[in-house]
């Protein structure tokens, strides 16, 4: 029934362009459908996009007849459509289905013999995560594609240092479809593979492709205090030290041992806490806290990770068992005072809180507000929380405003194979702190607009980004890290000979990283902020978001259909605390 569901449609050109300039990726995915039934019928198109980016563009052209999406306040645009269908509510084009990615979704009916082209386009900016930037591209035809390309452009003025292309999908003679060719500041990646390669066999008209198609890559750095790039009056500072000194961590382990927790769970929570004490460096010192509805105690005190104390520990974890109650105001609050109670600490060290959940508070103090009240009182900016939801049955809300709220972050773990490397890879991330209290400065009246100034920690391997406008042909950043002080001076003029010429640079893409980083930290900001600094925090954040063209979870995009079809659509940006999809539906096109 699938096989004669596809029979009906033939692509004749799926394309994903991307354009990375300076760690901003610019990506447009085209697909183009022609209906091969003697009749109407329904195309799809279903594209998987990384959850950090940002759609700025759609639009459907069928039989010449363009339909561009529109992008409105996203208030506004749902009352337009519920004004205008009757059953009030949007089905939602847009919707988180894992770890990495969000789809977007939209079907159309075209007649038949008839052509429909989509046409996509999102932006977002790489993170640098253990010392790599990756872009993602999730590949997902479902059926052979006449002309079926790939085509990756990256530029980056500091030089790169590594590349490397993987999938999860690649065979031998896939591979002979994929180019590179890379110089010292540009790499091209081109993966155009013919029809007969991309068969399962060739007896099958079966596609291999169905999976991820991955760019990795760094870039190039001198020991200063950054790169600033500069682009019709805007500027760029990446700021990523090598080979510094890690200070030694003082990290406690906050673990939910309630009965949700029973099962998998907890089976790879321990899996995951064993390998992590291994990873413990000699100087850090640490301790564990399993909690229920009572809270249990490794040690009452942080003690020195010393072989002899990390196989205690580990005893202690494999006798963690999941049943009862979940107190996470009591757990916590332990832990704050574990830290608070230490000595005999290394001077120079950082301090933290890691605390695993799978669920609400049901036992002890079982308000929320109360609780991220309570904890932030406690920890009064002495140290950082990082929180790890496990599942779905959590709070991530309530996480997440409670992690923001204490210098650190939330992070999402899944409930699939691999979710003990999920908890292992956060602590790599977190592992390795090598500067504290980073202030960066520039001149009065040389810059403005400037996106967060100011950072708790610096993680190795992860990188600073700060942006602006420039107001000054020269402009002098400093950087105030410990008790370390880095200078550097930029020209204007200069740095902006960097991009003359660049034939793929797209637009005032330094002006448009600039948006896109603002309307990100704004909205971060908002989410621990009062009710009256929130509603600006999000105002402002929704007139960059119109200004720039970016569907936020402050904006909407609505989508125009044909006569004679349902006439309007919303596309939405979901966030992680939103409602979820686990199996995405099928669709047409999926890239």
């Amino acid at each position: 029934k699938k096989k004669d569901f596809w029979s009906c449609f033939c692509f004749s050109i799926l394309r994903v362009n991307c354009r990375v300039t300076s760690r901003f990726a610019h990506t447009v995915i085209t697909s183009k459908i022609i209906n091969r039934a003697n009749e109407s019928r329904e195309a799809t198109f279903e594209v998987e996009l990384p959850k950090t980016a940002f759609i700025t563009n759609f639009s459907m052209s069928i039989d010449g007849k363009v339909y561009p999406g529109i992008i409105k306040e996203k208030a506004s645009a749902q009352r337009e459509y519920d004004a205008a269908v009757s059953q009030g509510q949007s089905a939602g084009l847009v919707k988180i289905t894992g770890r990495k990615l969000e789809q977007f979704h939209v079907s159309v009916s075209i007649a038949a013999a008839s052509k429909v082209t989509f046409e996509l386009v999102y932006e977002e900016l790489l993170k640098r995560q253990l010392g790599l930037f990756e872009l993602l591209i999730k590949v997902r035809p479902q059926q052979l594609v006449k002309h079926f390309q790939i085509d990756v452009h990256i530029f980056e003025p500091q030089g790169i240092r590594f590349l490397e292309t993987d999938s999860t999908f690649m065979t031998n003679e896939l591979t002979e479809a994929l180019t590179k060719v890379q110089n010292e500041t540009k790499a091209h990646i081109l993966f155009k593979p013919t029809v007969d390669q991309q068969k399962v066999n060739p007896e099958l008209d079966e596609t291999l492709l169905n999976g991820d198609f991955l760019v990795r890559y760094d870039v190039k750095r001198v020991a200063t205090a950054g790169d600033i790039q500069i682009v019709n009056g805007y500027f760029v500072h990446y700021f990523a030290p090598q080979e510094m000194p890690v200070f030694p961590k003082n990290v406690i382990f906050v673990i939910d041992r309630s009965g949700s927790m029973a099962g998998r769970k907890i089976e790879q929570t321990r899996e995951a806490l064993l390998k992590i004490l291994q990873d413990l460096r000699p100087e850090d010192h640490f301790s564990c806290i399993t909690f229920n509805n009572k809270v249990s105690e490794w040690k009452s005190v942080l003690l020195q990770a010393t072989a002899e104390n990390v196989a205690s520990a580990a005893g202690f974890v494999q006798t963690i068992m999941a049943r009862g109650g979940t107190d996470i105001n009591h757990a916590l609050l332990t832990a704050v005072r574990v830290l608070d109670k230490a000595e005999r600490l290394p001077e120079q060290s950082v301090s933290m809180i890691i605390l695993l959940t799978d669920g609400q508070p049901t036992s002890g103090e079982s308000k929320v507000e109360v609780i991220q009240e309570n904890i932030q009182k406690a920890v009064n900016g002495k140290y950082a929380l990082f929180c790890l939801g496990f599942g779905f049955d959590v709070s991530y809300n309530f996480l997440e405003k409670m992690a923001l709220s204490n210098g650190g972050i939330a992070r999402r773990l899944y409930e699939n194979a691999d979710a003990a490397l999920q908890l292992q890879g956060f602590y790599q991330e977190v592992a390795t702190p090598i500067l504290m209290k980073i202030e960066m400065r520039y001149p009065e009246n040389a810059v403005e607009g400037l996106t967060k100034n100011n950072f708790k920690l610096f993680f190795e391997g992860s990188e600073i980004i700060k942006s602006g406008a420039v107001l000054m042909v020269s402009f002098l950043p400093l950087q105030h890290g410990s008790d370390l002080t880095l200078k550097e001076e930029a020209n204007v003029k200069e740095k902006e000979q960097v991009f003359q010429n660049q034939s793929y640079i797209f637009g005032n893409f330094i002006e448009r990283l600039w948006a896109y980083l603002t309307i990100q930290q704004l909205l971060e900001k908002s989410i621990s902020a009062q009710e009256e600094q929130q509603k600006a925090l999000e105002a402002r954040a929704l007139e960059l978001s119109l200004q720039y063209g970016f569907v936020t979870p402050l904006t909407s995009m609505v989508v125009t259909k044909p006569t004679g079809q349902q006439q309007t659509e919303l596309a939405n940006k979901p966030t992680e605390a939103g409602k979820w999809v686990l199996n995405s539906p099928l669709g047409m096109c999926g890239c």
